[in-house]
């Protein structure tokens, strides 16, 4: 398995969780591994932009206005992010932290962004 299909199954598996997470109302969890899907999928348009929906999901289920609002920019700024090739590494596309910051990455998920190395 080539290291770019390790990171897609690796999201795959991870937007699996975050659905089965929402279908049981556990919004937060589901957040959580969003978060995680976010990092792994970032860099092709149609899974971050996916991300993005689900996350937006959450928020509704929530009720939490500000994380709403704020996913709602960010499904406005990913055509531009990828169009300027500005995608933040490790940026979670939470609303609690800036779009344009990039973050540590997990130590777990390191190796599947690095192309197969630590």
């Amino acid at each position: 398995m080539s290291p770019d299909s390790s990171r897609i199954a690796a999201y795959d598996t991870t937007m699996a969780a975050a659905r089965a997470s929402l279908a049981r109302s556990e919004p937060v969890l589901g957040l959580a591994q969003l978060e995680r899907a976010h990092v792994l999928g970032q860099r092709d348009f149609i899974r971050h932009g996916h991300v993005h929906v689900l996350m937006l999901r959450a928020a509704r289920d929530l009720a939490d206005g500000r994380e709403i609002r704020g996913q709602l920019l960010r499904l406005a700024l990913v055509p531009l992010g990828h169009l300027f090739k500005r995608l933040p590494v490790g940026n979670t596309g939470r609303s609690n932290v800036s779009a344009f910051a990039p973050m540590d990455v997990p130590a777990d998920l390191k190796r599947l962004l690095n192309d197969g190395r630590a």
